[in-house]
């Protein structure tokens, strides 16, 4: 069944995530970081996307956006993705090779509230809990290291919900369970917010496939 998420309304805040193709280092480099980083800056200023955090790992990304318009999604995503496919071939000398990415993004709602803060908190914490730094300021590819000084292409929003004091330790303190929740959200397309805003938005969304359970229901009077 095809994902239902395709022209999201504006307004409200995203979680993005895609990964390359046939597990494809598509960051290998300073530069290919770098570069993805400027595409971004650049699409932002093309589209009047907001960008609130994001992070970029060896073979996937995650981006938190928040669009202003009905629609402005879709078009930046199919952008920034069929723009970085280009440019990266052309880069690595592989064009006619294949399909960078493995397929369309994946995307769902968040709330705009502490749901928020805890997706930008997964988002910024991805390289700690990858046990790749053993502290999230150390990765110098996500907007963690904007909040902290860095010079980048990229300019962040404050996003629809401000950031609290001692920001970089909440984000190395993101639980297991918080994780994980979000994990099924990315898997699911499903929102992530309280329960009742879940369910809001999933019929305004057509996201209601996304609250069901997987498999098949059980057959009455088998155990």
């Amino acid at each position: 069944m095809p994902r239902s998420l395709r022209q999201a309304k504006g307004g409200v805040a995203y979680h993005v995530f895609n990964r390359a193709n046939g597990r494809l280092r598509i960051f290998k480099t300073a530069g290919d970081f770098l570069a993805f980083e400027q595409l971004l800056g650049e699409g932002a200023k093309r589209f009047g996307m907001r960008i609130c955090g994001y992070c970029l790992m060896s073979n996937h990304w995650h981006l938190l956006l928040w669009p202003r318009c009905d629609g402005d999604l879709s078009a930046f995503m199919k952008w920034v993705t069929g723009t970085h496919s280009h440019r990266w071939h052309a880069a690595h000398g592989t064009v006619g090779i294949g399909h960078l990415y493995q397929g369309r993004y994946k995307s769902f709602p968040v709330q705009g509230n502490i749901y928020y803060l805890t997706l930008l908190r997964y988002i910024e914490s991805n390289p700690r809990r990858a046990g790749l730094v053993q502290r999230a300021r150390r990765w110098p590819w996500s907007s963690l290291a904007i909040r902290l000084g860095g010079d980048k292409e990229v300019v962040l929003s404050d996003g629809p919900f401000p950031l609290p004091a001692g920001w970089p330790r909440r984000v190395d303190a993101l639980d297991e369970a918080h994780a994980e929740a979000i994990e099924t959200c990315i898997r699911r397309g499903r929102p992530f917010g309280d329960d009742g805003w879940v369910v809001k938005t999933a019929k305004a969304f057509g996201l209601e496939s996304a609250l069901r359970p997987r498999g098949r229901p059980r057959k009455e009077g088998k155990q």
